[in-house]
Protein backbone atom coordinates (compact mmCIF):
# COMPACT_ATOMS: atom_id res chain seq x y z
CA UNK A 1 0.00 0.00 0.00
CA UNK A 2 1.52 2.99 1.02
CA UNK A 3 4.97 2.15 1.34
CA UNK A 4 4.57 1.26 -2.62
CA UNK A 5 3.43 4.64 -3.92
CA UNK A 6 5.71 6.97 -5.14
CA UNK A 7 7.04 10.02 -3.41
CA UNK A 8 4.83 13.50 -4.08
CA UNK A 9 6.84 16.43 -5.58
CA UNK A 10 4.34 18.83 -4.73
CA UNK A 11 1.55 19.87 -2.30
CA UNK A 12 -1.77 22.57 -2.64
CA UNK A 13 -1.86 25.95 -1.45
CA UNK A 14 -5.73 26.86 -0.61
CA UNK A 15 -6.19 30.51 -1.32
CA UNK A 16 -9.26 33.04 -1.00
CA UNK A 17 -11.35 29.88 0.40
CA UNK A 18 -13.07 30.02 3.72
CA UNK A 19 -12.23 28.01 6.12
CA UNK A 20 -14.09 24.86 7.73
CA UNK A 21 -13.76 24.84 11.79
CA UNK A 22 -14.37 22.66 14.08
CA UNK A 23 -13.50 21.20 17.68
CA UNK A 24 -11.16 18.52 18.67
CA UNK A 25 -11.45 17.41 22.68
CA UNK A 26 -9.76 14.65 24.14
CA UNK A 27 -11.86 15.58 27.52
CA UNK A 28 -9.06 16.62 29.20
CA UNK A 29 -8.95 16.16 32.57
CA UNK A 30 -8.12 19.05 35.43
CA UNK A 31 -6.49 19.14 38.27
CA UNK A 32 -9.06 19.35 41.55
CA UNK A 33 -11.69 18.00 39.17
CA UNK A 34 -11.97 14.26 38.31
CA UNK A 35 -12.85 12.23 34.60
CA UNK A 36 -16.28 12.67 35.52
CA UNK A 37 -16.49 16.31 35.14
CA UNK A 38 -14.01 16.01 31.99
CA UNK A 39 -16.73 13.69 30.27
CA UNK A 40 -19.44 16.53 31.65
CA UNK A 41 -17.56 19.44 30.30
CA UNK A 42 -17.35 17.52 26.92
CA UNK A 43 -20.70 16.70 26.75
CA UNK A 44 -22.02 20.37 27.35
CA UNK A 45 -19.22 22.36 25.14
CA UNK A 46 -20.47 19.73 22.11
CA UNK A 47 -24.10 21.61 22.69
CA UNK A 48 -22.39 24.53 22.51
CA UNK A 49 -20.48 24.18 19.48
CA UNK A 50 -24.00 22.83 17.84
CA UNK A 51 -25.31 25.93 18.27
CA UNK A 52 -22.25 27.72 17.71
CA UNK A 53 -21.64 26.74 13.70
CA UNK A 54 -18.70 24.55 14.39
CA UNK A 55 -18.66 21.58 11.48
CA UNK A 56 -17.68 18.67 13.10
CA UNK A 57 -17.07 17.60 16.97
CA UNK A 58 -14.18 14.76 17.14
CA UNK A 59 -13.47 13.01 20.08
CA UNK A 60 -10.44 11.13 20.98
CA UNK A 61 -9.04 7.68 22.41
CA UNK A 62 -6.63 7.31 24.89
CA UNK A 63 -6.19 4.56 27.31
CA UNK A 64 -4.45 4.35 30.94
CA UNK A 65 -4.38 8.39 31.02
CA UNK A 66 -4.37 10.25 34.15
CA UNK A 67 -4.30 13.42 31.48
CA UNK A 68 -7.43 12.24 29.38
CA UNK A 69 -10.98 10.64 30.03
CA UNK A 70 -11.92 9.65 26.33
CA UNK A 71 -11.33 6.41 26.59
CA UNK A 72 -14.55 5.38 24.55
CA UNK A 73 -15.59 7.85 21.86
CA UNK A 74 -17.98 5.89 20.01
CA UNK A 75 -19.63 6.11 23.38
CA UNK A 76 -19.41 10.02 23.43
CA UNK A 77 -20.06 10.08 20.16
CA UNK A 78 -23.46 8.72 20.73
CA UNK A 79 -24.35 10.55 23.85
CA UNK A 80 -23.30 13.87 21.49
CA UNK A 81 -25.17 13.30 18.86
CA UNK A 82 -28.78 12.37 20.63
CA UNK A 83 -28.54 15.75 21.84
CA UNK A 84 -27.54 18.01 19.32
CA UNK A 85 -29.06 18.56 15.66
CA UNK A 86 -26.95 19.18 13.18
CA UNK A 87 -23.29 19.23 13.72
CA UNK A 88 -21.20 16.19 12.82
CA UNK A 89 -19.99 13.87 15.63
CA UNK A 90 -16.68 11.38 15.39
CA UNK A 91 -13.87 9.91 16.44
CA UNK A 92 -10.34 11.20 16.24
CA UNK A 93 -9.67 8.88 16.28
CA UNK A 94 -10.49 5.04 16.70
CA UNK A 95 -7.29 3.28 17.25
CA UNK A 96 -7.91 0.30 14.79
CA UNK A 97 -5.17 -1.72 15.60
CA UNK A 98 -6.86 -2.23 19.20
CA UNK A 99 -10.22 -3.63 17.81
CA UNK A 100 -11.78 -6.37 15.37
CA UNK A 101 -13.11 -4.38 12.00
CA UNK A 102 -16.29 -5.78 12.11
CA UNK A 103 -17.43 -4.81 15.43
CA UNK A 104 -16.02 -1.05 15.04
CA UNK A 105 -18.33 -0.84 11.48
CA UNK A 106 -21.53 -1.86 13.13
CA UNK A 107 -20.27 0.50 15.99
CA UNK A 108 -20.85 3.43 13.21
CA UNK A 109 -23.26 1.74 11.41
CA UNK A 110 -25.82 2.37 14.93
CA UNK A 111 -24.09 5.88 15.17
CA UNK A 112 -25.47 6.23 11.80
CA UNK A 113 -29.21 5.34 13.16
CA UNK A 114 -28.97 7.94 15.71
CA UNK A 115 -27.73 10.55 13.76
CA UNK A 116 -28.14 10.07 10.37
CA UNK A 117 -25.83 11.97 7.46
CA UNK A 118 -23.61 12.93 10.82
CA UNK A 119 -21.26 10.30 11.67
CA UNK A 120 -17.70 10.55 10.89
CA UNK A 121 -15.32 7.49 11.51
CA UNK A 122 -11.93 9.01 12.02
CA UNK A 123 -9.28 6.07 12.44
CA UNK A 124 -5.48 5.52 13.71
CA UNK A 125 -3.13 3.02 13.76
CA UNK A 126 -1.20 4.69 17.29
CA UNK A 127 -1.63 3.22 20.64
CA UNK A 128 -3.11 6.14 22.18
CA UNK A 129 -1.20 4.37 25.41
CA UNK A 130 1.70 2.56 26.48
CA UNK A 131 2.91 -0.58 25.29
CA UNK A 132 1.63 -2.35 27.90
CA UNK A 133 -2.11 -0.99 27.66
CA UNK A 134 -1.91 -1.39 24.04
CA UNK A 135 -1.43 -5.75 24.45
CA UNK A 136 -4.01 -5.51 27.10
CA UNK A 137 -6.58 -3.74 24.57
CA UNK A 138 -5.83 -6.47 22.11
CA UNK A 139 -3.89 -9.72 23.05
CA UNK A 140 -3.88 -10.92 19.63
CA UNK A 141 -1.31 -7.89 18.58
CA UNK A 142 1.82 -10.26 20.08
CA UNK A 143 0.99 -12.67 17.12
CA UNK A 144 1.26 -10.38 14.55
CA UNK A 145 4.23 -10.03 12.38
CA UNK A 146 2.25 -8.03 9.23
CA UNK A 147 0.62 -4.57 9.71
CA UNK A 148 -2.57 -5.28 9.17
CA UNK A 149 -4.08 -1.73 9.70
CA UNK A 150 -4.28 -1.13 5.59
CA UNK A 151 -6.55 -4.29 5.16
CA UNK A 152 -8.22 -2.88 8.57
CA UNK A 153 -9.12 0.08 6.37
CA UNK A 154 -10.06 -1.62 3.29
CA UNK A 155 -12.55 -3.72 5.64
CA UNK A 156 -14.25 -0.54 7.33
CA UNK A 157 -14.67 1.12 4.07
CA UNK A 158 -16.60 -2.41 3.12
CA UNK A 159 -18.44 -2.86 6.06
CA UNK A 160 -19.88 0.64 6.00
CA UNK A 161 -20.39 1.12 2.84
CA UNK A 162 -21.26 -2.12 -0.01
CA UNK A 163 -19.97 -4.83 1.26
CA UNK A 164 -16.08 -6.53 1.11
CA UNK A 165 -14.89 -7.98 -2.11
CA UNK A 166 -16.13 -11.17 -3.09
CA UNK A 167 -12.81 -12.87 -2.94
CA UNK A 168 -12.68 -12.37 1.04
CA UNK A 169 -12.75 -14.24 3.53
CA UNK A 170 -15.73 -12.68 5.50
CA UNK A 171 -17.64 -11.07 2.45
CA UNK A 172 -20.87 -13.33 3.49
CA UNK A 173 -20.86 -11.37 6.64
CA UNK A 174 -22.97 -8.06 6.44
CA UNK A 175 -22.87 -5.50 9.45
CA UNK A 176 -25.49 -4.52 11.43
CA UNK A 177 -27.85 -2.40 11.22
CA UNK A 178 -28.13 -2.15 7.99
CA UNK A 179 -29.14 1.43 7.64
CA UNK A 180 -29.40 4.37 4.33
CA UNK A 181 -26.76 6.47 5.31
CA UNK A 182 -22.72 5.81 5.96
CA UNK A 183 -19.97 7.28 8.06
CA UNK A 184 -17.39 9.31 6.36
CA UNK A 185 -14.64 7.39 7.27
CA UNK A 186 -11.18 9.58 8.10
CA UNK A 187 -7.98 8.42 7.90
CA UNK A 188 -5.66 10.13 10.80
CA UNK A 189 -1.71 10.37 11.62
CA UNK A 190 1.04 12.48 12.11
CA UNK A 191 3.47 10.84 9.81
CA UNK A 192 3.65 10.31 5.99
CA UNK A 193 2.39 6.96 6.53
CA UNK A 194 -0.99 8.07 7.13
CA UNK A 195 -1.17 10.48 4.68
CA UNK A 196 -0.18 8.14 1.93
CA UNK A 197 -2.82 5.74 2.96
CA UNK A 198 -5.88 7.85 2.84
CA UNK A 199 -4.25 9.09 -0.69
CA UNK A 200 -4.47 5.72 -1.93
CA UNK A 201 -7.87 4.63 -0.80
CA UNK A 202 -8.83 8.30 -1.51
CA UNK A 203 -10.14 9.42 1.60
CA UNK A 204 -10.28 12.82 3.51
CA UNK A 205 -6.66 12.79 5.70
CA UNK A 206 -6.08 14.84 9.39
CA UNK A 207 -2.89 15.32 10.18
CA UNK A 208 -2.14 16.19 14.13
CA UNK A 209 -0.08 18.75 13.94
CA UNK A 210 -0.80 19.29 18.08
CA UNK A 211 1.26 16.30 18.06
CA UNK A 212 4.54 17.31 16.43
CA UNK A 213 4.36 20.55 16.91
CA UNK A 214 3.92 21.04 12.72
CA UNK A 215 6.68 18.78 12.44
CA UNK A 216 6.46 17.03 8.83
CA UNK A 217 3.15 18.58 8.42
CA UNK A 218 4.18 20.63 5.08
CA UNK A 219 5.48 17.06 3.75
CA UNK A 220 2.83 15.07 4.83
CA UNK A 221 0.21 16.89 3.75
CA UNK A 222 2.38 17.21 0.04
CA UNK A 223 2.33 13.91 -0.51
CA UNK A 224 -1.11 13.19 0.50
CA UNK A 225 -2.46 15.96 -2.65
CA UNK A 226 0.31 14.44 -4.58
CA UNK A 227 -0.80 10.99 -4.58
CA UNK A 228 -4.44 11.28 -3.77
CA UNK A 229 -6.39 8.49 -6.10
CA UNK A 230 -9.89 9.99 -7.01
CA UNK A 231 -10.29 6.44 -9.30
CA UNK A 232 -10.43 4.82 -5.56
CA UNK A 233 -13.92 6.04 -5.45
CA UNK A 234 -14.64 7.81 -1.95
CA UNK A 235 -13.71 11.10 -3.09
CA UNK A 236 -13.42 13.20 -6.24
CA UNK A 237 -10.77 15.39 -4.70
CA UNK A 238 -8.57 15.73 -1.78
CA UNK A 239 -10.06 16.64 1.73
CA UNK A 240 -7.07 17.84 4.17
CA UNK A 241 -7.74 18.80 7.64
CA UNK A 242 -5.44 19.60 10.64
CA UNK A 243 -5.68 19.03 14.50
CA UNK A 244 -4.28 22.39 15.91
CA UNK A 245 -4.03 23.50 19.66
CA UNK A 246 -5.19 27.26 19.71
CA UNK A 247 -6.70 29.19 22.21
CA UNK A 248 -8.32 32.97 22.28
CA UNK A 249 -9.10 34.93 24.74
CA UNK A 250 -10.26 38.48 24.98
CA UNK A 251 -6.80 39.97 25.59
CA UNK A 252 -3.17 39.24 24.47
CA UNK A 253 -2.31 38.90 28.65
CA UNK A 254 -5.03 36.48 29.54
CA UNK A 255 -4.37 34.11 26.55
CA UNK A 256 -0.65 34.06 27.84
CA UNK A 257 -2.20 33.01 31.25
CA UNK A 258 -4.35 30.36 30.03
CA UNK A 259 -1.31 28.86 27.81
CA UNK A 260 0.56 28.22 30.81
CA UNK A 261 -1.52 25.28 31.65
CA UNK A 262 -1.01 23.67 28.27
CA UNK A 263 2.16 24.74 28.11
CA UNK A 264 3.78 22.92 31.32
CA UNK A 265 1.46 19.61 30.61
CA UNK A 266 3.34 19.86 27.11
CA UNK A 267 6.53 20.07 28.88
CA UNK A 268 5.94 17.05 30.95
CA UNK A 269 4.14 14.87 28.24
CA UNK A 270 7.35 15.37 26.03
CA UNK A 271 8.86 13.81 29.34
CA UNK A 272 6.54 10.34 28.88
CA UNK A 273 4.21 11.99 32.20
CA UNK A 274 0.53 12.43 31.60
CA UNK A 275 -1.09 14.23 34.51
CA UNK A 276 -4.27 16.32 34.99
CA UNK A 277 -3.98 19.69 33.78
CA UNK A 278 -2.23 21.96 35.97
CA UNK A 279 -4.42 25.36 36.54
CA UNK A 280 -2.32 28.37 35.70
CA UNK A 281 -1.12 29.58 38.63
CA UNK A 282 0.50 26.16 39.23
CA UNK A 283 2.09 26.45 36.22
CA UNK A 284 3.44 30.09 36.44
CA UNK A 285 4.80 29.14 39.79
CA UNK A 286 6.57 25.90 38.79
CA UNK A 287 10.80 25.77 38.95
CA UNK A 288 11.16 25.72 35.47
CA UNK A 289 15.21 25.37 34.70
CA UNK A 290 16.71 27.98 32.09
CA UNK A 291 16.39 25.21 29.51
CA UNK A 292 12.79 24.75 30.47
CA UNK A 293 12.05 28.45 29.93
CA UNK A 294 13.48 28.27 26.70
CA UNK A 295 11.45 25.12 25.70
CA UNK A 296 8.36 26.81 27.00
CA UNK A 297 9.48 30.04 24.76
CA UNK A 298 9.76 28.29 21.70
CA UNK A 299 6.45 26.77 22.68
CA UNK A 300 5.20 29.91 22.92
CA UNK A 301 6.48 31.67 19.71
CA UNK A 302 4.83 28.60 17.87
CA UNK A 303 1.43 28.75 19.95
CA UNK A 304 -1.75 29.95 18.29
CA UNK A 305 -2.53 31.53 21.23
CA UNK A 306 -4.33 35.26 21.45
CA UNK A 307 -6.90 37.27 20.64
CA UNK A 308 -9.74 36.10 18.57
CA UNK A 309 -8.64 37.98 15.66
CA UNK A 310 -4.93 36.82 15.12
CA UNK A 311 -5.60 33.11 16.16
CA UNK A 312 -8.07 32.82 13.06
CA UNK A 313 -5.57 35.01 11.08
CA UNK A 314 -2.84 32.32 12.18
CA UNK A 315 -5.19 29.00 11.77
CA UNK A 316 -6.09 30.53 7.79
CA UNK A 317 -2.22 31.54 7.17
CA UNK A 318 -0.92 27.67 8.47
CA UNK A 319 -4.42 25.92 6.30
CA UNK A 320 -3.71 27.47 3.19
CA UNK A 321 -0.03 26.96 3.00
CA UNK A 322 -0.35 23.15 3.13
CA UNK A 323 -3.99 23.04 1.55
CA UNK A 324 -6.17 22.26 4.28
CA UNK A 325 -9.42 23.15 3.72
CA UNK A 326 -10.53 22.61 8.03
CA UNK A 327 -9.17 23.04 11.22
CA UNK A 328 -10.22 20.75 14.06
CA UNK A 329 -9.43 23.06 16.91
CA UNK A 330 -8.24 21.54 20.50
CA UNK A 331 -7.86 23.77 23.10
CA UNK A 332 -6.78 22.08 26.78
CA UNK A 333 -7.87 24.76 29.08
CA UNK A 334 -8.20 24.12 33.31
CA UNK A 335 -11.17 26.50 33.02
CA UNK A 336 -14.16 25.00 31.53
CA UNK A 337 -15.83 28.88 30.98
CA UNK A 338 -12.23 30.30 29.34
CA UNK A 339 -12.44 26.99 26.98
CA UNK A 340 -15.70 27.29 26.01
CA UNK A 341 -15.51 30.86 25.57
CA UNK A 342 -12.55 30.59 23.24
CA UNK A 343 -14.66 28.30 20.57
CA UNK A 344 -16.85 30.97 21.06
CA UNK A 345 -14.76 34.02 20.73
CA UNK A 346 -13.16 32.25 17.22
CA UNK A 347 -16.91 31.22 15.87
CA UNK A 348 -17.84 34.90 16.08
CA UNK A 349 -14.17 36.26 14.33
CA UNK A 350 -14.96 33.49 11.60
CA UNK A 351 -18.72 34.37 11.10
CA UNK A 352 -19.95 31.25 11.47
CA UNK A 353 -22.92 30.74 10.19
CA UNK A 354 -25.45 30.12 13.63
CA UNK A 355 -22.29 31.19 16.06
CA UNK A 356 -24.43 33.28 18.58
CA UNK A 357 -23.70 36.09 20.76
CA UNK A 358 -21.31 36.96 23.61
CA UNK A 359 -22.81 37.72 26.18
CA UNK A 360 -21.25 40.69 28.16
Amino acid sequence: MPAGLPAGQGGATLVGMALSLSILDQSTISVGRDAGAAIAETLALARKADSWGYARYWLAEHHNSQAHAGSAPEILIAAIAATTQRIRVGSAGIMLPHYASLKVAEQFRALEAIAPGRIDLGVGRAPGSDGRTAIALNPMAMRQTEDRFPAQVMELLGWTGDGLPLNHAHAAITAQPVVSTRPQVWVLGSSDYGAQLAAYFGLPYCFAHFITDGGGCGEALALYHAQFRADAGNLAAPLAALGVFALAAETEAEAERLFASRALSRLLRDRGRFIPLPSPEEALEYPYTPAERARIAALREQAMIGTPAKVLAKLEALAGSVGAAEVAILSPCFDPVARARSYELIAREAGLAQAMPIAA
